[in-house]
């Protein structure tokens, strides 16, 4: 599916045509989120930047934010667009990566970067396990608070359900995080089984609580799943 039909008029934000889905990269959307597989390196550290802030590493906890944790530069990608790639970038580290496609790899896991629809600005990142069916995600600060979440979670199960031919897939959170608890409810995720218990990146145990989003209908896969294994 090709999004040009997004395109309106004046004011309507350049938004990136990511095109079909095809060869481990999937495009989708949601009411007011586009998802795609990221076509370049800085499509995915906007991305990463956008999760990198102190609120989210509460929860996310990652071992080593490297560079993207300095909180200028986190700053300064955050406020990009996809259509500011052709721009000058604000640091002098970003032309290099700017340049470099993304290949999603055939063992990756599914990643999916989420642009906002009303003003074209990156919101942040889906990412999908189709060996276990786990999600992950986050926002962008100017993405939060605004029932995005939501979105990003139903964007998770469709993924999951009608692109990748899983008939559930699965979600763990932290208890005390109970923006992202809301958000999965809201998406249609209900209790399961899991893991009392999860390690974080960089080390630290919390408690987990898990939920399951079961497809109402057959699954099915679009020709970025790539043929089933036998």
């Amino acid at each position: 599916m090709i999004w040009s039909r997004l395109r309106g008029g004046r004011r309507t934000p350049k938004l990136p045509l990511p095109g079909a889905c095809g060869q481990r990269r999937h495009t989708l959307h949601t009411e007011r989120l586009l998802l795609y597989t990221p076509q370049t390196r800085l499509d995915l550290a906007v991305c990463v930047a956008a999760g990198a802030d102190p609120q989210a590493q509460r929860w996310l906890g990652w071992e080593n934010l490297g560079p993207i944790g300095e909180p200028r530069l986190r700053t300064a990608l955050v406020q990009l667009r996809p259509a500011d790639a052709a721009g000058r970038p604000p640091f002098p580290g970003i032309p290099a990566v700017r340049a470099q496609p993304y290949e999603p790899g055939p063992d990756d896991g599914v990643t999916l970067i989420a642009v906002r629809l009303d003003d074209g600005r990156y919101a942040g990142l889906l990412e999908l396990d189709p060996g276990t069916g786990e999600i992950g995600g986050w926002l962008a600060p100017h993405a939060r608070g605004l029932g995005l979440g939501t979105e990003l979670f139903r964007a998770a199960a469709l993924l999951g359900h009608d692109h990748l031919g899983l008939a559930a897939v699965r979600a763990g959170y932290e208890p005390a995080n109970t923006a992202s608890a809301g958000a999965l409810t809201a998406a249609g995720f209900v209790p399961a089984d899991g893991p009392p218990r999860h390690r974080l990146h960089n080390g630290r145990v919390v408690d987990a609580r898990w939920l399951r989003h079961t497809a109402s209908i057959p699954p099915g896969r679009c020709s970025g799943a790539g043929p089933t294994t036998p």
